[in-house]
C-alpha cells in the first residue's frame, strides 16, 4: 500500500467528530458505540418521532443509518485529509423495523483509491433478539484532499 493510500491512524477520532457534525444524527437520536477499521455501528432507539404510520420505524430512517453506517466504515479506510461521499446504494429492506432499537453494521467489501464498496445490515432489536430489516450495498466515492465542514 502507498504513503498516500495510508489509512489516517487516527480514523476512529475523525469519525467520530465527522459523525457529530451530522444534525440529521442528532435530529433521529442516532450514537456510533463502534469504530474500527473497516466497519462501524450505529445505534438508533425507537421512538415515536421516526415512526411511520403503522409504528415501524420509517425507512427513510432504515436508510440514513446504513447510508451513514456503511459511509463511515469506508472513512475508516482513507488517508489523513481525504473525506468521502455516498455515490449510490441498493437497499432491500427484508422485514419491518419494528424493535426497541435498530442496530446498522456498516463494512468495507472492497476498498479503492477513488471508489470503495460497501454494506450495511439494519437489525432490529427485541427483547435482545436481532431480526435482519435491511440490507444494503454501496458505492463510496473518496474525495482528496477534500476536509469535512467544521
Amino acid at each position: 500500500m502507498s504513503t498516500s493510500r495510508r489509512p489516517d491512524p487516527h480514523f476512529a477520532e475523525k469519525v467520530r467528530a465527522s459523525f457529530d457534525l451530522q444534525n440529521a444524527m442528532t435530529l433521529i437520536q442516532a450514537s456510533l458505540p463502534v469504530v474500527s477499521h473497516g466497519s462501524t455501528e450505529i445505534h438508533v432507539p425507537h421512538w415515536r418521532g421516526i415512526e411511520q404510520q403503522h409504528g415501524f420505524v420509517h425507512g427513510g430512517v432504515v436508510g440514513m443509518i446504513a447510508d451513514s453506517a456503511a459511509g463511515y466504515a469506508a472513512m475508516t479506510m482513507v488517508a489523513d485529509g481525504a473525506s468521502v461521499l455516498t455515490v449510490e446504494y441498493k437497499m432491500n429492506l427484508l422485514a419491518p423495523a419494528d424493535g426497541e432499537k435498530l442496530i446498522a453494521r456498516g463494512k468495507v467489501v472492497r476498498p479503492g483509491r477513488t471508489l470503495i464498496v460497501t454494506q450495511a445490515e439494519v437489525f432490529a432489536v427485541r427483547d435482545g433478539k436481532e431480526t435482519l430489516c435491511a440490507l444494503m450495498q454501496q458505492t463510496i466515492m473518496v474525495m482528496h484532499g477534500k476536509s469535512e465542514k467544521t
